[in-house]
């Protein structure tokens, strides 16, 4: 299938209309522009595009009907806008994935950003879905070869699990997303970059993915300057795609960066909606909107594939009981924190295994790979316990054998956990054995 396949050709110009509602404004203020004459109808969701007497014209969205008139949400500053200024409703767009846009970066709205043509899929697909029933949907599947020693060993992740990457401004969590949109095992990758700065898409783009990553992956972006309701419908739009993938059969990995710039999209929407944000200054509605964007990743049934998601969350100043992290914390199969005292020192991926957990262990390992992990935690966590003493030179070989042992190899562990490993799961656990024999641990044969 090609992008000027004849079927989508067909689909495309079936979609058109040559019909338009239009009506007038009415009223402007308090962040929302009140409209007459469309209430009959508007739908809450649908596009609307007010022209203005002086300037450009202003997009924006129905937020809200009322019998006599609706609320429009301006995509930008309603400067310029007089009353009786003409306001037309467009049809709503069609979102309509398909096996032809993976390679490509797109909008929201699924229009192409890459500036080559894109033709939309035969099936429309609604951006808001109900998750799998939870009775049907299959358990977790096997371990993913991910190309990080790390997660490969002490944090695996399998099949159809959820995860979230918690760090904050600065500390690499772009480009693990990244190295885990190239290696990591799944036949296709999607990605929701809400409200990512502009340039940095581009660059995630042609560098972090590279051209052997796109080929297999649909990137879907909103940059930071668009409109709350564009950088909202980004994360949805993007996880349609994934489950229009996941339904042909493939096993997709969705890739969100981030949750938290989705909340505070939706925060802006809510507010305008006159909802009283009460989470730290995050309206109670967001409970469930992440809830819902969660469950709808995951196993899927008998006969689909699965969709196994990294959900990235930026916590200021470190503070993982911020209401985001915490929401996503409850709903989440493990989580991976970044810390900026180890990207500091150097060590990328920066993650602190300490505070890092992966639910998908015990089940995910064998006896003896479990026992290697146990292990390794009691080492890194003796070692991090007796730190300052370290470094301040109070310690004293011999006082404790555990301590002993973590001091010899803390610093080929700490190269371990930031070592790529391109040639599987069984050698990262080989190598993770040789360093645990040096430090003289406890290992079955």
């Amino acid at each position: 299938m090609t992008d000027l396949d004849p079927m989508l050709l067909k689909c495309e110009f079936d979609r058109l209309s040559a019909m338009r509602h239009m009506g007038r404004v009415a009223s402007v203020g308090r962040g929302v522009i009140e409209i007459e004459g469309l209430e009959c109808v508007a739908r809450i969701g649908d596009n609307l595009t007010l022209r203005r007497r002086s300037g450009p014209d202003l997009a924006g969205e129905v937020l809200h009907v009322e019998s006599d008139l609706i609320h429009m949400l301006p995509a930008a500053a309603p400067d310029g806008v007089c009353l009786g200024d003409r306001v037309i409703l467009n049809q709503t767009p069609a979102f309509s994935p398909g096996l032809h846009w993976l390679g490509r970066v797109i909008d929201p709205f699924g229009k192409p950003l890459d500036g080559k043509p894109l033709l939309s899929g035969t099936q429309e697909r609604d951006i808001l879905q109900n998750p799998p029933p939870a009775v049907v949907r299959k358990p977790l599947g096997a371990r993913m070869e991910t190309g990080l020693s790390i997660m490969n060993t002490m944090l695996p992740v399998v099949q159809g699990q959820r995860i979230g990457l918690f760090a904050g401004s600065g500390v690499g969590k772009s480009t693990l997303l990244a190295t885990l949109a190239r290696s990591m095992q799944a036949d296709a990758v999607v990605v929701a970059l809400v409200g990512e700065r502009g340039r940095e898409v581009n660059e995630f783009v042609e560098h972090a993915l590279g051209a052997k990553g796109l080929a297999r992956s649909v990137v879907v972006a909103a940059t930071s300057d668009q409109s709350a309701l564009a950088r909202r419908r980004c994360a949805w739009s993007a996880l349609s795609v994934a489950e229009f993938l996941r339904d042909q059969g493939l096993n997709v990995l969705f890739l969100a960066d981030s949750v938290t710039r989705f909340a505070e999209a939706h925060r802006e929407i809510a507010v305008a909606m006159g909802e009283a944000p009460s989470l730290r200054g995050f309206p109670p509605s967001v409970t469930p909107l992440i809830a819902g964007l969660c469950e709808r990743t995951g196993p899927g049934t008998a006969d689909q594939g699965d969709i196994t998601a990294v959900f990235s969350v930026l916590v200021a100043g470190s503070d993982m009981d911020e209401p985001i992290a915490d929401i996503l914390r409850g709903v989440l199969d493990g989580h991976i924190i970044l810390s900026r005292d180890i990207a500091e020192r150097g060590r990328f991926p920066a993650i602190d295994l300490s505070r890092s957990v992966s639910r998908s262990l015990p089940a995910a390992a064998s006896d003896a790979e479990n026992r290697m992990i146990s292990e390794t935690r009691k080492l890194v966590g003796s070692y991090e316990q007796s730190e300052v003493m370290i470094k301040a030179g109070l310690y004293a070989e011999g006082a404790d054998p555990l301590l002993d042992q973590a001091v010899r190899v803390h610093d080929e562990l700490d190269g371990f956990f930031g070592k790529a490993e391109p040639d599987g799961i069984s050698n990262s656990f080989n190598h993770l054995q040789l360093i645990l024999r040096r430090a003289g641990a406890a290992l079955p044969q």
